[in-house]
C-alpha cells in the first residue's frame, strides 16, 4: 500500500524489509528512465530508484526535510539527462518550476526531449561555475540543488547560493569524493567541506549515501 511519507508530495510503501519511494506522475503514463508506474488510490505513483537517484537515497538514509516543495522554483546544477529532475519535476507540480543546468550536450539532448513533455523544467545548457553567463537565464529560486562532480564542487555551490538562492531559501549539495581529492578518505573530505559550508549557510542535515551511492554523502542547508 502506497502512503505518504514524512518528505512533501513524496510517497512510499513497505516492500518487505525495503521501503519504495515514489512520487505522483506529473505526465500520466509517461515513465522517465523505465521506472514502473504503479495505480493506487486514484492516482499514478512513479517508483523512484535510490540506486538511480542521491536525493532518493538521502531521504531512504533518514533524511527528514528535503527542503523542496510544492510550487518551488529549484536551480538545478548537473541534471544530466533528467532522472531525478523528474521526480523534482513531479514534487513541485505545474506551479513549480526547475531549471536544469548540465555542461554535456550529450546529456542534454536527452533532457529536452524530456521537457517536451515536462513543461515545468527548463533546459539549460551551460558551465554552472560561470554564473555571469547563468544570470542572464535564471531567476532567483527556492531551492538550489547541486549535483556537479568537479574538483571544486563546493566553491561552485557557494556562488550559485549566493547569486540565485533567496533568503530563507534550501540548498542541497550532493558530493562525490572522489571527484575532489582521490588520496584524501572521503570521511576526511566530508568533514572539510562541512567547515566551508558552515562559513556561509546553515546545515540543517548531512546524510552519507552509502549502501545507494558510494563514497558520496547529501548535505541540506539553509540560507538565512
Amino acid at each position: 500500500m502506497i502512503k505518504k511519507s514524512r518528505i512533501f508530495e513524496v510517497f512510499e510503501s513497505e516492500q518487505g524489509r525495503r521501503k519504495q519511494l515514489y512520487t505522483i506522475n506529473l505526465v500520466p503514463n509517461q515513465n522517465v528512465y523505465g521506472e514502473k508506474l504503479v495505480m493506487e488510490n486514484n492516482a499514478e505513483y512513479r517508483e523512484w530508484d535510490a540506486f538511480k537517484s542521491k536525493l532518493a537515497s538521502c531521504i531512504l538514509k533518514g533524511s527528514l526535510n528535503i527542503g523542496i516543495r510544492k510550487d518551488d522554483a529549484v536551480l538545478y546544477l548537473g541534471s544530466a539527462s533528467g532522472t531525478t529532475v523528474s521526480h523534482v519535476s513531479d514534487i513541485v507540480g505545474n506551479e513549480g518550476f526547475v531549471f536544469a543546468v548540465d555542461i554535456a550536450p550529450r546529456v542534454m539532448r536527452d533532457l529536452v526531449f524530456l521537457c517536451y513533455k515536462r513543461k515545468n523544467i527548463a533546459p539549460v545548457l551551460a558551465d554552472a561555475n560561470k554564473i555571469d553567463i547563468l544570470k542572464e537565464r535564471i531567476s532567483a529560486v527556492d531551492v538550489l540543488y547541486q549535483d556537479v562532480a568537479q574538483k571544486n564542487q563546493v566553491e561552485i555551490f557557494l556562488k550559485n547560493a549566493g547569486l540565485f538562492l533567496r533568503n530563507g531559501g534550501y540548498a542541497l549539495l550532493a558530493v562525490k569524493a572522489r571527484s575532489m581529492d582521490v588520496t584524501k578518505q572521503p570521511k576526511q573530505i566530508f568533514r572539510e567541506v562541512k567547515e566551508k559550508l558552515e562559513k556561509a549557510l546553515t546545515i540543517i542535515d548531512y546524510r552519507e549515501l552509502e549502501p545507494f551511492q558510494k563514497d558520496h554523502c547529501m548535505f541540506i542547508c539553509k540560507k538565512s
